[in-house]
């Protein structure tokens, strides 16, 4: 793989894990839920390939899966601005790994919040790219190697804002009500495969992007990325059985 993956190689016996041999990718693993669910995944026995548009964030997180006693590459990528070199990425995982099992696209961009007429043209194309193209990209790349895994586990975040719009969020609110059609119909289109394809929405939680929206609320007083990331590592287990589902959390 490339230059800019840095691999960690240390854990537990693999058979102590129940993802032990799994390879999971999990975007926006620098911080917030992305990390939290990087961390958990390496903890139950997969080899973590994180990437964020942040090396240090990225440091962090190997740090915190080396703590947990698991593994993970390193990969740093902006969905935002690099979404045309994502296409080698499927392969190189699999020539690197010989397979892949599990997605988590976690990452996400808010934009600004503001009057629908008011957003401007650079914010609403990074919105687009990141809660849109991005997941189209990951889909293309990605889904040959899910497909050919005995149980691939693709869990995509998604808002409850999609079925509760609200004033001055329209450009988050629409990119991910495309993003949640999207991935509902290339569940629909592996409904004969091993590959379980769901949508997840962790709800409420602390995290940086709920700050700039809310920045009076006390984050101390909300669920925390760690109290959600066991439920969406349940999603990426091979005996999980939903498929197609937006699972809610809040």
């Amino acid at each position: 793989m490339s230059a800019g993956l840095r691999v960690a190689e240390h854990g537990a016996p693999a058979e102590m894990r129940p993802l032990a041999g799994r390879v999971a990718f999990v975007t926006g693993a620098s911080r917030g839920i992305g990390q939290a669910v990087a961390v958990e995944l390496a903890r139950l026995g997969a080899h973590v390939v994180a990437t964020a548009r942040s090396q240090g964030g990225l440091e962090e997180t190997d740090d915190a899966i080396r703590a947990a006693g698991g593994a993970a590459t390193l990969l740093p990528f902006d969905l935002a601005r690099d979404a045309d070199k994502m296409d080698p990425i499927g392969p190189s995982v699999v020539e690197r790994f010989g397979r892949l099992d599990i997605l988590v696209h976690a990452a996400g961009a808010l934009g600004t919040l503001t009057p629908v007429g008011h957003v401007a043209p650079k914010d609403w194309a990074e919105v687009v790219s990141v809660n849109m193209t991005a997941t189209y990209r990951l889909i293309r790349t990605l889904d040959p190697p899910l497909r050919a895994s005995d149980a691939g586990r693709a869990v995509i975040l998604t808002t409850g804002r999609v079925l509760r719009p609200k004033a001055y969020w329209g450009a988050y609110g629409a990119t991910k009500a495309g993003m949640e059609h999207l991935v509902a119909t290339w569940a629909l289109e592996v409904a004969g495969t091993p590959l379980r394809v769901n949508l997840l929405d962790p709800g409420v939680v602390a995290t940086r992007m709920r700050s700039a929206a809310m920045p009076g609320e006390d984050p101390s007083t909300l669920p925390q990325p760690a109290d959600v990331a066991p439920a969406i590592a349940a999603l990426c287990r091979p005996e999980e059985t939903r498929h197609g589902e937006v699972v809610r959390l809040g």
